[in-house]
C-alpha cells in the first residue's frame, strides 16, 4: 500500500469487522476497543499514505462476521466493486490453508470477498444494484490474495518501504503485548524496541530482500 500510495494510486481500505473482542484487560469493553481499534487503524494507515477518508467500515463485529447474513455480506462487497471499479483487489486467500487454520473473520472475509468479486462481473447477481443505484457490473482484472502459503507465485520487493511497514504495525499498540493484557495508548521504548524486532525478524525474505508474498490471480478457473 505504501508503494501504490507513493505511486499516486487511490487506495480504498475496506475492513469487515470492528475489531472490538481481541483483548485480554478485563476493564476492556467493546465499545471502548472499538474506538482504540478505528483510531489504531487510521494512525496506520497515514503512515502508509492513506487518508482516514479512504477506510471503510462495515461493523461487524469481531469474531462474528460468519453469523452475518451472507447473501446481504456478499451484496455489500458486491456494490463496493462495482461502485468503486478497482484496478486490483487485495484480499485474504481463501485457500485451503487459510480455511484450515485461520481465524473465523479471515476465512469468512476471504470467502465472501472471492464471492463478491464473482458476484459484481455478472448482472443479475443484485440487479438492484444497478436498478436503483445505477452501478453496472464489473469485472476485476487483477486479485492479489495475501496469506496466501505454500501457493504464492509473485512477491513484491518492499524493500524500501519495510520500515513504514513495521511503523505502521506498531500503530496497532492494543494488539501487542503488554497493551493487549492491560491496555496503554503508547509504547514503553523497551517494548517497542522488541516489536521492531521481532517483526523485521519474521520478515518475508527471497533472494536478500524484503518482499510481500502474493497468489496473483486475474480471473476464476470456469469450470
Amino acid at each position: 500500500m505504501a508503494m501504490l500510495a507513493r505511486n499516486g494510486n487511490k487506495i480504498i481500505v475496506v475492513i469487515y469487522t470492528n475489531d472490538n473482542k481481541g483483548s485480554f484487560d478485563l476493564e476492556m469493553t467493546s465499545e471502548l476497543l472499538a474506538r482504540i481499534r478505528k483510531a489504531e487503524q487510521e494512525a496506520a494507515m497515514e503512515v502508509l499514505g492513506v487518508p482516514k477518508e479512504n477506510i471503510i467500515w462495515l461493523g461487524y463485529d469481531d469474531g462474528e462476521l460468519e453469523y452475518a447474513e451472507p447473501k446481504a455480506l456478499c451484496g455489500q462487497a458486491a456494490k463496493l466493486i462495482r461502485k468503486y471499479r478497482p484496478d486490483a483487489v487485495f484480499s485474504i486467500d481463501p485457500g485451503e490453508w487459510n480455511e484450515r487454520w485461520h481465524k473465523s473473520d479471515h476465512r469468512m472475509a476471504a470467502f465472501n470477498t472471492a464471492d463478491a468479486i464473482r458476484a459484481a462481473e455478472f448482472h443479475l447477481y443484485y440487479p438492484e444494484h444497478l436498478l436503483l443505484d445505477g452501478l453496472k457490473p464489473y469485472k476485476v482484472p487483477l486479485m492479489m490474495f495475501y496469506y496466501a502459503a505454500g501457493e504464492a507465485n509473485y512477491w513484491v520487493d518492499i524493500t524500501d518501504v519495510v520500515d513504514l511497514k513495521i511503523k505502521a504495525v506498531s500503530k496497532h499498540v492494543s494488539q501487542f503485548e503488554p497493551s493487549i493484557n492491560k491496555y496503554r495508548p503508547d509504547w514503553d521504548p523497551k517494548d517497542l524496541e522488541k516489536l521492531v524486532e521481532y517483526l523485521r525478524g519474521r520478515a518475508t525474505k527471497k533472494d536478500g530482500k524484503y518482499v510481500e508474498a502474493f497468489r496473483r490471480a486475474t480471473g476464476f478457473n470456469p469450470q
